[in-house]
């Protein structure tokens, strides 16, 4: 009998605000461009996701405002920029669905996670429609219901 493997963490960062702040539609998964320091970075899960946002400009997605944090052994000859712009690789129809969402419906895409799958960096994105602020609390208030319902089924067992 072999001892089973341990759980790989293919998680580099997570988004929790984006959660808090818009009702999610729908979820896509995009590839980036990235250069070698970047990968090094995510590796080490030097990312934040916090203030970011996508951009579609001349058909294309951009991934804005993530800020990934150079490692210090980073290549001296490299001019490390920490929130450029990265480029998203969808489909064509992928990106089409996404321009009629933004321009039509008004809504917004906004990365939720970044992850490893087969060794290389995805960005879950999401199509999302801002939360009022009564929403908010109207979640937070369900959030809290749901905890305190569990530990009292907990507390009946």
């Amino acid at each position: 009998m072999t001892p089973a493997k341990p759980k790989q963490d293919n998680q580099i960062a997570v988004n929790k605000k984006a959660r808090h702040d818009y009702f999610i539609i729908e979820h896509l998964e995009a590839g980036l461009v990235l250069e070698g320091w970047e990968v090094k970075s995510l590796r080490a899960k030097h990312l934040q996701l916090k203030e970011s946002y996508v951009l579609i400009k001349n058909m294309q997605a951009w991934l804005l405002g993530a800020h990934i944090n150079p490692l210090p052994t980073a290549s001296s000859h490299v001019h490390a920029d920490p929130t450029r712009t990265r480029k998203l690789l969808l489909h064509r129809g992928e990106i089409a669905k996404l321009v009629g969402a933004v321009d039509r419906k008004g809504y917004t895409i906004v990365p939720l996670s970044m992850y490893w799958k087969r060794g290389k960096a995805k960005l879950e994105i999401a199509i999302a429609k801002g939360k009022q602020k009564h929403d908010r609390r109207a979640s937070i208030r369900e959030r809290d219901w749901e905890r305190d319902r569990q530990r009292i089924l907990k507390k009946a067992k």
